[in-house]
């Protein structure tokens, strides 16, 4: 319940820790599970001393047993082992310290552990963390590679060595931390993202050599999984391991078996890329030649037609027919004009002779009226009325005597 106090009124630290001791003393005894960091066995002491951590949130609790209650499990169980106990909230007063006083220990076997992993793989499966879309591609020839291994371990040495044998010109950002214990969890997260958010850094390389089920728990943690899953950089799991495979593998987007197979897997061998452009060139270069040759041939099945070979040889062929034609066609043309010519003339004659000029000059006269009317007839023509006469030679008056 709450407490009433002020700042004219406050409670000793004495009160303050007797009352949390108080509450605590209410709590009743829970199975807690975590890992063994440090443990106390003091000769002659009739209590142990150990140390709970949970590695997935970096906190740990101090625990007490009696000897006998850990001389049970004593063959079993030593620093860096999982255990459940079973353990009630002790609060002590002079120091204002939190510790569980245990009853029972049992440690964690491998067939558990196991199956809670396997219960976390099917929860990480069900939100989408190991589906394949999700899987960034490795570049083909990555600058600056980001590796997270422990240090001066045979993993670092296999992924440096290896990748600088196939690519000389490879860069290394390499993070050192803890890959087993109870400091591994934590250390090698913050790794990978410290080395996510380098702009440089293509691909993440995280690397361990071989080991028991219990010494890649790390490597299994929900926490790294998240962490993984959360890198825009590619991320390759490269646990030296066969048998199991850890979460990691899972979510990262490239498994590889070993540390040496990494560094296969991302960094491309010279001698094989040299090669491969060899073979790319001389493949090129034959089908450069081949293309040439066959244009060649072509050119010259068309030059060696004879329109090509000699073009002028359809032209002088026809020469003669033109020439021919055309002779004949004036020939054509002359035997139209001269016969036009001579029906011209015919036409000519007979127009002449059927003329009234002709007629006049055989002494003929035309007569008209004054008003230029022919005269056809006597009954045309009055008494005295005037006329005119056309003959030949011109024209002149002439009058109706009768």
């Amino acid at each position: 319940m709450a407490l009433n106090t002020s700042a004219d009124a406050p409670l000793p630290v004495g009160e303050v820790s007797r009352l949390i001791g108080g509450w605590i003393d209410r709590l009743g005894a829970v199975w807690v599970e975590g890992q063994i960091t440090q443990l106390s066995r003091r000769p002659g002491a009739g209590v142990v001393f150990l140390t709970l951590r949970d590695p997935s949130y970096d906190i740990s609790v101090s625990v007490t047993c009696f000897r006998q209650v850990f001389e049970a499990v004593a063959d079993v169980v030593s620093e860096g082992a999982r255990v459940v106990v079973l353990a009630k909230p002790e609060w002590y007063a002079p120091r204002g310290q939190l510790s569980l006083r245990a009853t029972e220990i049992k440690p964690v076997g491998v067939g558990e552990l196991l199956a809670r992993l396997e219960q976390l793989k099917k929860s990480l499966a069900s939100e989408g963390l190991f589906a394949p879309e999700r899987k960034k591609a490795l570049p083909f020839l990555p600058q600056l590679i980001g590796l997270v291994c422990g240090r001066a371990s045979a993993a670092e040495r296999d992924v440096l060595e290896n990748a600088r044998h196939r690519w000389p010109a490879v860069r290394f950002e390499v993070r050192n931390v803890p890959v087993q214990g109870v400091h591994a969890v934590p250390q090698v997260a913050q790794a990978v993202k410290e080395l996510d958010a380098l702009d440089d850094v293509d691909v993440i390389i995280v690397a361990r050599g071989g080991g028991s089920v219990e010494d890649l728990l790390p490597f299994s943690d929900e926490q790294l999984v998240r962490a993984v899953a959360a890198c825009r950089t590619p991320v390759v799991s490269a646990i030296g391991h066969e048998p199991d495979n850890p979460l990691l593998d899972f979510v990262a987007d490239l498994r590889a078996s070993t540390p040496t197979d990494a560094a296969k897997k991302v960094v491309p061998d010279v001698g094989e890329e040299y090669e491969r452009v060899r073979l790319l060139r001389d493949r090129a270069r034959r089908s450069v030649r081949a293309f040439v040759e066959r244009e060649e041939r072509g050119l010259a099945h068309a030059l060696a037609r004879p329109s090509i070979e000699d073009p002028h040889r359809m032209v002088d062929e026809r020469a003669d027919q033109v020439a021919s034609l055309l002779d004949r066609g004036r020939r054509t043309l002359g035997h139209l004009l001269d016969r036009a010519d001579s029906e011209l003339t015919h036409t000519h004659a007979r127009v002449v002779a059927l003329s009234p000029a002709a007629t006049l000059q055989r002494g003929y006269a035309v007569l008209q009226k004054t008003d230029g009317h022919v005269v056809r007839g006597p009954d045309e023509v009055a008494q005295g009325e005037s006329l005119r006469a056309r003959v030949a030679e011109g024209e002149f008056t002439v009058v109706r005597a009768d």
